[in-house]
């Protein structure tokens, strides 16, 4: 493995690569026999953009030494006396537990609330249409979950908790382009991220798997005393029974789920969120800032993206899942709510840039002692923004400049946001913690970075669903719920992960434990 230190039309023009190597290795161009990039970033942080890449070459006369290749999961068929396990939401975390458990022998059986990601697709696009929201198909509930109609951004800071590449891996046997093994910030695309999830779907399925759509949980099956309580399967809303141990991967919007444990008495906890909007800028104007040059990215560099972090009254201000190239979604997961995210396609390829702005808010910030007031808070605020929009989807919005001054903006910069935007005072509509410090967040991002805080900046809200506002207790070895045993809360919805792959692995992990408790 070689490493170089790169300027971008370099890295993008393979002669030049090839110098650049033969130069590195002392030894002439015409030795280079190939070059293979295995890991790619840009560092963008000087004015000079420059590319970091690791990378395999063969010259002629020295051995080869290419790095391994990541393995994706297995999927061997199963015997027909397979034990079996109920995995319960068909989210990454769901998808990649069924996928595991295959490989240590136990059959799953994948219950999904909401729709396939084909029929998906005509749900989330009607929004738009008829501002109407199917409570069990949208942006948030069916078939992928949340991550299906994203940016479909893949980095994580798991590594020390689980198997990265195995999950890249994994995702390219399904149909995902190659690059994300390479790329240190990769990306599928929300446009080719169902394809990949119904392949992955597939593949469960022909080992011997079971997927069922339109199948919510309504309770689970929980047999002992107070002391030895243990999980032995789900009840449908149809009222099925489905027995085996339970891997709970429902997601951060499935409110009723968080009902349900507690009226069961399975200990849960409130955990922190965050809250804010929408910024949305010209991708044009995040190049020139973020690439330091009024001409923008030029023909070598992708749309920029970037990260931004302050900490404003005792809280982070911070932003979250930025999306170069992008649109703003409505992504509220019924009726009577209103919450917005954003998505990218694969090429990133629109003419807007959008990111949440958001603001830590800690259990100790709301008054009272239930363990769902992290999600009441939650709802409080979608269902207010609803209400000023009468119902609909469409969404409040105030420039940057307006919000921070505490003013309506009289006319608002064209938006991707679908069902379109409303000018209102953003900074009234939100709680006025939250309203104060995104405004002194706002300001020090503007000092920082000239043109963020700019008129053509816009606030589309609200934000809320940045993480689940809930955590399901578990033993931090077994992974198994803490007073309830073969039940296995999992992912981002049980308050152990933060996005795509943090959420498989976490999937991964689950069905490890699972397995070992059956002595698999």
């Amino acid at each position: 493995m070689i490493s170089l230190r790169v300027d971008p039309a370099t890295a993008a023009t393979p002669a030049k690569l090839k110098a650049a190597v033969a130069r590195e290795s002392g030894v002439s161009p015409s030795d280079i026999e190939s070059v293979v990039i295995r890991r790619r970033s840009i560092d963008a942080r000087q004015r000079n953009i420059m590319l970091n890449l690791s990378v395999d070459a063969e010259i002629k006369g020295r051995p080869s030494e290419s790095a391994p290749r990541p393995q994706p999961l297995p999927f061997p068929i199963l015997p027909p006396d397979a034990p079996q396990a109920v995995v319960v939401g068909a989210g990454p975390a769901g998808l990649f537990a069924a996928a595991a458990l295959i490989g240590h022998g136990i059959r799953p059986v994948l219950l999904e609330r909401g729709k396939d990601v084909d029929s998906r697709r005509l749900d989330v696009a009607q929004i738009a249409r008829t501002q109407e929201v199917d409570p069990e198909s949208n942006y948030c509930f069916g078939e992928g979950g949340a991550g299906a109609f994203s940016d479909g951004k893949l980095y994580t800071r798991s590594t020390k908790r689980g198997p990265v590449d195995t999950v890249l891996a994994t995702f390219v046997e399904c149909g995902s382009d190659a690059d994300i093994l390479v790329d240190a910030h990769p990306h599928i695309g929300t446009d080719r991220l169902p394809y990949i999830i119904r392949t992955l779907r597939e593949r469960i399925i022909a080992a011997g798997g079971e997927v069922r759509f339109m199948t919510r949980v309504d309770r689970l099956i929980i047999g002992g005393d107070d002391e030895t309580r243990h999980c032995d399967g789900v009840v449908t809303a149809s009222g099925e029974e489905i027995r085996g141990q339970v891997i709970l991967a429902t997601g951060h919007s499935a409110r009723d789920v968080y009902s349900f444990l507690l009226d069961q008495n399975v200990e849960i906890a409130p955990k922190g969120i965050a809250v804010g909007c929408r910024v949305e800028h010209p991708q044009t104007l995040i190049d020139s800032i973020f690439y330091h040059n009024p001409k923008g990215r030029g023909p070598y560099l992708p749309p920029a993206e970037y990260s931004l972090l302050t900490r404003v009254d005792g809280r982070a201000v911070y932003s979250f899942c930025m999306c170069p190239g992008g649109v703003v979604i409505p992504a509220s997961s019924g009726p009577g709510l209103l919450v917005v995210n954003g998505m990218s396609p694969a090429r990133r390829g629109t003419r807007w840039a959008n990111t949440g702005m958001v603001v830590e808010v800690l259990p100790e910030d709301i008054p009272g002692d239930s363990p769902l007031r992290m999600m009441d808070y939650q709802m409080s605020i979608e269902r207010r923004l609803s209400e000023a929009v009468g119902g609909t989807q469409h969404a409040p919005a105030q420039c940057v400049p307006d919000f921070i001054a505490g003013r309506k903006s009289d006319t608002l910069p064209p938006s991707s946001y679908p069902p379109g935007v409303v000018s209102m005072r953003l900074d009234k509509l939100l709680p006025a913690p939250i309203a104060s410090r995104l405004g002194k967040g706002l300001m020090e991002f503007g000092r920082r970075y000239r043109g963020y805080a700019g008129r053509d900046g816009l606030m589309i809200g609200c934000e809320t669903r940045t993480s689940s506002p809930v955590r399901v207790t578990r033993d931090p070895v077994t992974l198994a719920h803490t007073g309830v045993a073969g039940l296995y809360p999992c992912g981002e919805g049980a308050g152990y992960a933060g996005g795509i792959v943090s959420a498989a692995i976490d999937g991964i992990r689950c069905a490890a434990s699972l397995a070992a408790s059956l002595g698999k």
